[in-house]
């Protein structure tokens, strides 16, 4: 096999918010692995109906299996993992399998955005040979946090129509339409206790059952064998199987072949329909479109990837949602309710509206509707709105009651915030008056505000004795108090919006303290080494990983920030920015082959080796690498 790591995650998304997703060894250690995860209300109602597949072969050497299942016992079986000589993730999972000395095997997977199917195909790639495969999927059909244990409800006679295969495992959950160019043989069974891996390092349940109701039996002699699982509303399900394949292997290849790098193919994973527009989900494969996610991520994503149509659709979107200044910070997985407990989501959106007015020659309705979004949040925050925001007699924004954690340092451990941060963070201060920058600039008002604040950021956060800036101040909305632990927010004072709030000397200052205490080669980490509560390893149970999230792990998405300040106080020469290119990209560019393929992963240790670890696939940490593009 190639150097990849057997346990290194691949992901097709469907542009809908569903996915097909696995290891590169074939066997799952996510209840998230699946081939068929389907959004039944874009992009969220997301259910698992087809998990995965055991495939074998027999040719005249005799039969051997494709696939491995890792099962309770930490019991791998079939060995077709063994088997594997090669594999790929560009333009889509490809694996080889060595056969016998002279067959190699090759299978391919991939989804085409816009509807829920996923494709497979197996066919020969050395001299022919007479060969059969047979492939037994395993079914499902539940939420896709929740697992399937054995029942007596499961259905596992499929419905007939034509040559599809219709399976309606459970009422309320989506039909799963199979078709395929060999025979069916039913066969209902279930397997026990698959196990995994992942889920039982994160101290939740790990085991679950599979219905496998039958077997596909394919030729391989002079012919490709092709199966597509898809739910009923997939229209292309309805043409000939062969010509099928044929025309969405062509289609997809030349649309993926289309984008510039493949981080912006990478990119495309992350934008999804929402109703009538679209959002961006905020990592595979766990989460769902969160607000403050979209709006960072949309920047690089989007609009530094000339996808502005994407942007604008994005934007226009999300603001209908605007409530009593505030917009949410994520939509339930099931149902439409809003969330509204981010002081952040609602400044970063008009951050966002603020570069692609700048970038776009955007007018009429859509430019009024984003301008009126944008004094309604302005004008709420400055009034008072939910959780106690509000601007204050300084200028700055105050935020937060007892028990809120309304920053993005949000965890929640055994019913506590881990870091509340009630008071005034740095970084909303940066974000609020970037905010008002943005709306001075057709609303007037904003000015004088704007002023004030400005002038009370360098007073009120400048730690003369440690030459940095406070984390919060006011704290718990104490005036004077002071929280001088040395975190990364500091860093949105000089780098990561179009503002500088400080004189060069100070801010020079900020970013190589940030360097040399905060830098590692994934980002930064959310705590200095030293510092009380500082954790270098993350991992353990559910509180346990919560209670460490921002105490010391390293963020990937700061980087951006990091690097755009770095060349700022460098004036942006063409030394530093090739410096910056080798010290600070290389790293994050390396690390796309090793957790989620061809992407960044949401965090890492803050101790060394960085270990990556939580979701593998994050939006706004490939967005921040994709902004710095034009930087370098």
């Amino acid at each position: 096999m190639d150097v990849i790591d057997p346990n290194a995650e691949w992901l097709e998304a469907d542009g809908l918010g569903g996915f097909a997703s696995g290891t590169v060894s074939g066997a799952r250690t996510r209840r998230y692995h699946a081939l068929l995860l389907s959004a039944t209300t874009p992009p969220a109602g997301r259910v698992v109906l087809v998990n995965g597949f055991d495939a074998w072969v027999e040719t005249p050497h005799g039969t051997v299996a494709l696939s491995s299942q890792r099962f309770a016992g930490d019991v791998i079986h079939p060995d077709g993992a063994t088997r594997i000589v090669s594999f790929d993730y560009e333009p889509w999972p490809r694996w080889r399998f060595q056969i016998a000395d002279d067959i190699l095997i090759e299978q391919e997977i991939f989804v085409q955005p816009g509807q829920s199917v996923v494709v497979l195909s197996w066919k020969i790639v050395t001299e022919k040979c007479e060969a059969k495969l047979w492939v037994r999927p395993f079914f499902s059909g539940r939420d896709f946090h929740s697992l399937q244990h054995e029942n007596p409800a499961f259905r596992f006679e499929p419905e007939l129509s034509a040559d599809l295969h219709i399976w309606r495992p459970y009422d309320g959950i989506p039909g799963v339409v199979v078709r395929a160019n060999g025979s069916y043989t039913h066969q209902p069974q279930w397997y026990r206790n698959f196990l995994y891996t992942a889920e039982e390092e994160r101290g939740l349940d790990a085991l679950e059952d599979l219905a496998a109701p039958g077997v596909f039996e394919f030729s391989l002699e002079n012919k490709r064998a092709v199966l597509l699982f898809g739910t009923e509303s997939a229209s292309i399900l309805d043409q000939p199987i062969d010509a099928s394949y044929a025309a969405l292997q062509t289609a997809e290849w030349r649309r993926r072949k289309a984008f510039a790098t493949p981080l912006h193919r990478a990119a495309d994973d992350y934008v999804v329909r929402r109703g009538a527009g679209k959002t961006i989900i905020a990592g595979y494969p766990w989460f769902g479109d969160w607000g403050r996610d979209t709006f960072i991520s949309i920047r690089g994503l989007c609009l530094e990837s000339g996808r502005l149509e994407d942007a604008r659709e994005i934007l226009v979107q999300w603001a209908g949602a605007v409530s009593e200044g505030m917009l949410p910070n994520r939509f339930t997985d099931q149902g439409d309710q809003p969330e509204f407990n981010s002081v952040d989501a609602s400044l970063w959106y008009v951050i966002a509206v603020g570069d692609y007015l700048r970038a776009s020659d955007c007018g009429g309705a859509d430019a009024a509707t984003l301008r009126a979004a944008v004094d309604a949040i302005l004008s709420g925050y400055h009034a008072g709105t939910r959780h106690g925001i509000r601007a204050d007699e300084d200028g700055l924004l105050r935020a937060g009651e007892v028990g809120d954690q309304l920053t993005w340092m949000d965890a929640r451990a055994n019913g506590r915030a881990v870091t509340p941060r009630v008071g005034k963070p740095v970084e909303i201060q940066a974000l609020w008056l970037n905010a008002l920058a943005i709306g001075a600039q057709f609303s007037p008002q904003w000015q004088t505000i704007l002023n004030r604040g400005y002038r009370s950021f360098d007073e009120r956060f400048w730690n003369g004795a440690g030459e940095f800036l406070y984390d919060v101040v006011d704290c718990d909305h104490q005036p004077g108090t002071v929280d001088s632990s040395f975190r990364p927010n500091q860093i949105f004072a000089v780098g990561g919006l179009p503002l500088v709030l400080l004189n060069p000397e100070k801010a020079r200052k900020v970013v190589d303290a940030v360097e040399a205490r905060l830098l590692t080669p994934l980002g930064l980490r959310s705590l200095a080494p030293g510092e009380p509560g500082y954790v270098g390893r993350y991992g353990g149970g559910v509180s346990e990983r919560d209670g460490c999230y921002h105490q010391g792990t390293v963020w990937p998405w700061l980087i951006g920030a990091f690097v755009e300040a770095w060349l700022r106080v460098r004036d942006h020469s063409e030394a530093a920015k090739k410096e910056a290119a080798e010290r600070f990209i290389m790293p994050l560019l390396a690390h796309r082959d090793q957790a989620g393929l061809g992407h960044i992963s949401e965090i890492a240790d803050g101790d060394p080796p960085h270990e990556p670890a939580g979701c593998p696939f994050q939006a706004w940490s490939l967005g921040e690498l994709l902004r710095l593009d034009p930087l370098l």
